[in-house]
């Protein structure tokens, strides 16, 4: 397997939106998020975060077909409820850069695309003068149904790049699962590193 990654800018971001649309209902569908995709929804969203600026998106490749993306931006140019943990903090958005989404195929996992993709926002967090790259990743209960036997979550993985969860730094983000007739708010735990 062969998998080229590399940041896309430009027309390119625009061409590759359906492609993100895509992988993030099909990998989102999945533990720990059951997000029941909606493509007017992801229209939306990702028209947003096409408008940002500074925004970035990483793609890999398997040949021309996109397999995996990462998304990046300044926490400055994120909606609201992104930014209040760290206003109500007191923390400056301005220093921020927030990773988005990180979606990749099961079949190509455990190849080092992860690593890559951190590594191309970490680089572009950098370039773009900000002091921090952040994330937020889904709270669940372990105890919950749908949980899957033998499920790993990714802290370890995020730990071995340098994040931190920040105790209380947390988030509320809405989204339809399977089965639900509507969206719910859901806990997002905000994850930090300080850059150098």
């Amino acid at each position: 397997m062969s998998v080229a990654i590399r940041p896309l800018s430009g027309a390119e971001v625009t061409a590759a939106l359906d492609d993100l649309a895509r992988l993030r209902i099909a990998v989102f569908a999945a533990w720990p998020y059951l997000y029941d995709g909606d493509r007017e929804y992801e229209a939306r969203y990702l028209a947003e975060y096409a408008a940002a600026p500074g925004a970035v998106l990483v793609a890999a490749f398997d040949g021309a077909r996109i397999v995996g993306a990462a998304t990046a931006a300044p926490m400055l140019h994120q909606k609201a409820e992104f930014r209040a943990p760290f206003e109500a903090r007191g923390i400056d958005t301005a220093s921020l850069f927030y990773f988005g989404e990180s979606v990749l195929l099961p079949e190509y996992r455990g190849a080092g695309i992860g690593h890559a993709f951190f590594d191309h926002r970490e680089d572009a967090a950098r370039a773009a003068g900000a002091q921090t790259a952040c994330f937020a990743a889904v709270i669940r209960s372990a105890d919950h149904p749908a949980r899957p036997a033998g499920y790993r979550p990714l802290d370890a993985f995020w730990q071995g790049r340098g994040y931190a969860l920040i105790p209380g730094l947390v988030t509320q983000l809405a989204w339809k699962e399977h089965g639900a007739a509507q969206e719910t708010p859901k806990p997002m735990q905000y994850w930090l590193k300080h850059l150098s």
